[in-house]
């Protein structure tokens, strides 16, 4: 039997896919993020699965779990938070899985990425502003690439989701400032799609304080960029006198 990564999307427990949800409804073993996961999201495991809470796991512990069950022929679903391509740790889990031969798959889910800029009502690639996203994280524990450093990449001035800094919203703020303006628009989104999201917004010079005030530690994104004034130029796509495959301009 396969082991199955599973997105639970951001939050809201509408918001797994429906093959997650399926694959939820049909597992004999869920092992998911509890520091992280909506637990309401485990109201859609059917009765007598074994849940664990991998909060309290290291690596090798979540590993043989998923190999004593997918062993006895049972249904694994390894659940984590948004997509789990991003930030989910999940490469290293997949090749203990694969050097012991046990099949697994990926189910994406929703990121918290998309969630919070639902929630902003923005669209990240607006033409005229920008058309690139750059998704990062400030160096913490986990190193990041000096190349990939904050202070390089605003140097493109594109769109820009900061992930697992929030904590860090000062240094955040003083590593942008060398290629973003001071007035460049800045959004933070707590816990996007929860019933207790919280949306913080103001620019470079005055976000660090706003969110210090909101006692904002962990579990935000940190949206910044131009795109966030929503004044992007008219899209050519549905432009009267633009010609493509399915229309002919006027």
């Amino acid at each position: 039997m396969k082991v199955y990564f599973v997105g639970a999307g951001p939050g809201d427990p509408c918001l797994i896919t429906v093959r997650g949800k399926s694959l939820l409804e049909e597992a004999d073993v869920i092992i998911y993020a509890g520091s992280l996961v909506n637990p309401r999201l485990l109201d859609y495991a059917r009765e007598g699965a074994r849940i664990h809470n991998s909060a309290s796991m290291n690596l090798e512990e979540m590993v043989k779990i998923m190999e004593e069950s997918a062993g006895l022929g049972e249904k694994v679903v390894r659940l984590h938070t948004g997509d789990p391509g991003l930030y989910g740790a999940i490469q290293e889990q997949i090749n203990l899985l694969e050097a012991k031969n046990i099949p697994c798959e990926v189910v994406p889910g929703v990121s918290s990425m998309s969630a919070a800029g639902a929630s902003l009502k923005r669209e990240f690639t607006q033409p005229g502003v920008s058309q690139s996203l750059i998704v990062t994280r400030m160096e913490g524990r986990t190193p990041v690439p000096s190349e990939e450093s904050l202070e390089s990449l605003s140097q493109h001035r594109g769109s820009l989701c900061i992930f697992l800094s929030v904590q860090k919203i000062e240094e955040v703020v003083s590593k942008l400032s060398k290629g973003y303006p001071p007035h460049t628009p800045v959004a933070v989104v707590y816990k996007a799609s929860w019933p207790e999201e919280k949306i913080i917004q103001g620019d470079l010079a005055t976000i660090a304080k706003k969110v210090k005030e909101e006692g904002i530690e962990k579990t935000a994104l940190i949206l910044v960029g131009d795109f966030l004034k929503g004044e992007g130029e008219p899209s050519l796509l549905y432009d009267s006198s633009f010609t493509h495959g399915y229309r002919r301009g006027e």
